[in-house]
């Protein structure tokens, strides 16, 4: 019966993990009647999602997944790792609350012929479409227009977007949104300009906060941001996937990390294809900025046993392929693709820490690109983050890592190991070592640590800092 949402057919099995296609009547009637034919096994696979999870027993393991029904998050997790960990009732409200915030559609070439079906699925007519001029001009953006007109969805380009995007890039996209009447957002580019179209979604729907620099922390804003759509052209921000965005308030000389779950795009639209023209050194600083994500997701204070999994997959992915990538493998940068946004999705709900609190005054003073700033601060943020409770986590970075013979290691050797990996990655896609060589001033330093102290990411660091630790990292890196 349809209107019950209830599709169950004959268990079959692959290999030894038997399969069933996905079924949602939440009682325990259907698990029961399956449970016979299971029971030589330890999980099951629902051929919907591609997801597998596991129970103490059968039926639990049936249920969890049937009851919760976690889309793309828990079984894009689920497929590469080959298992969920088991679930205990106190986290089933978490992961409940975390399966409305994904949608996403492909990670392979071409995945952005979605983009119409998505559209007008919504009754969404009428298209304010982000990007930058580099973006445009090199024909990018086009790949997706072209979608657009072919289908004869109306549309209009806002290409005001900067590097690091300020608050006038925002205002002016607000005017332009409300001036052509648009009823949605489609954001085509790396974080800059997600980061806008996020903005812009936000203010619309919440007129209140026009000035912008309002935003910043956690606002009390009341309207989920319109309809935004976001297709990424870097493997690195996953701001197609997270609650956050940052803005550079000129003014204040200051770069405004805000925090709001009402600000996810309603689909991510991953299509590796749009990611196989990038330069040698963005692809270099947009993966290492991904990697920082998945570390510093892994060893943050709100980090648990989910996220935990993911950024780990996401690290393994990150080291596995992002030299090949730099260099140009198409199969690797569709990897990257999927790496970054599963360690988004991971970073998004548990916080970051001080590699990203010190990033973000780099690109307010200098215009530093954020990723170019995480990959060099990452290796000295970390060897001061080893003296915390999250010291034992190192050898499995180290080992996510590739690197042999963790589990022989000491707490001590496994930070050296995962520190030394780290570093040696960078350094085979020329990321620089040095704050000097990026421009950055030592007199500058003391404002630096100041700023970075109070950025919203600073909460979540694993070991309790101040600016004055701060500033000696900063000496460290210069």
């Amino acid at each position: 019966p349809m209107d019950d949402y209830c599709m169950i057919e004959t268990v079959i099995a692959v290999g030894s993990i038997p399969l069933t296609p996905y079924g949602t009547p939440s009682t325990y009637e259907v698990p029961e009647a399956i449970a016979p034919y299971l029971k030589d096994h330890d999980c099951m696979l629902l051929e919907n999602h591609g997801a597998l999870t596991v129970g103490a027993d059968l039926i639990t393991a049936y249920y969890r997944m049937e009851t919760m029904e976690l889309q793309a998050h828990i079984s894009l997790v689920a497929r590469l790792l080959g298992g969920v960990k088991d679930i205990t009732p106190d986290n089933i409200d978490r992961l409940i609350g975390m399966r409305e915030k994904y949608t996403v559609t492909g990670k392979h070439p071409g995945a952005r012929e979605n983009l119409v079906p998505e559209l007008t699925g919504r009754g969404l007519k009428k298209v304010m479409f982000v990007t930058d001029k580099v973006l445009l001009e090199c024909g990018v953006a086009t790949k997706v227009t072209a979608e657009l007109d072919k289908a004869g969805i109306a549309y209009e380009i806002y290409s005001d977007v900067k590097a690091n995007p300020t608050v006038a890039n925002v205002q002016t996209g607000v005017a332009k949104f409300k001036e052509m009447g648009a009823d949605s957002l489609v954001a085509v580019g790396g974080g800059s300009v997600m980061d806008t179209a996020k903005a812009v979604g936000i203010i619309i729907a919440n007129p209140d906060f026009a000035d912008v620099v309002s935003l910043e922390g956690v606002a009390d804003t009341k309207n989920k941001s319109v309809p935004l759509i976001a297709l990424p052209t870097t493997s690195g921000t996953a701001a197609e996937v997270t609650i956050n965005y940052v803005i550079t308030d000129e003014a204040n000389k200051k770069k405004m990390v805000c925090v709001d779950p009402k600000d996810i795009p309603v689909v991510a639209i991953v299509d590796s294809d749009l990611m196989m023209g990038m330069p040698k050194g963005l692809c270099a600083s947009t993966g290492m900025d991904a990697l920082t994500h998945a570390i510093e997701g892994y060893i943050t204070k709100g980090a648990w046993e989910l996220s935990d999994m993911v950024e780990l997959r996401a690290i393994e992915l990150i080291a596995g392929s992002l030299y090949d990538s730099v260099q140009g493998d198409p199969k690797a940068r569709e990897t990257m693709a999927l790496a970054q946004y599963i360690a988004g999705m991971g970073f998004s709900n548990v916080g970051l820490g001080i590699v990203h609190s010190m990033a973000h005054p780099l690109g307010a003073f200098y215009d530093t690109p954020h990723g170019v700033a995480n990959a060099l601060l990452l290796p000295y943020v970390m060897e001061y983050n080893a003296e915390s409770p999250a010291k034992p986590k190192y050898k499995a970075i180290a080992k996510a890592m590739g690197v042999q013979g963790t589990e022989n290691m000491t707490d001590e050797e496994g930070v050296k190991a995962a520190v030394e990996a780290v570093r040696k990655l960078s350094l085979s896609i020329n990321i620089p070592q040095k704050l000097h060589e990026i421009h950055v001033k030592e007199e500058d330093l003391k404002d630096l640590s100041v700023a970075a102290f109070n950025d919203v990411c600073t909460g979540g660091n694993p070991r309790e800092t101040n600016s004055d630790e701060i500033l000696e990292i900063y000496k460290k890196a210069f």
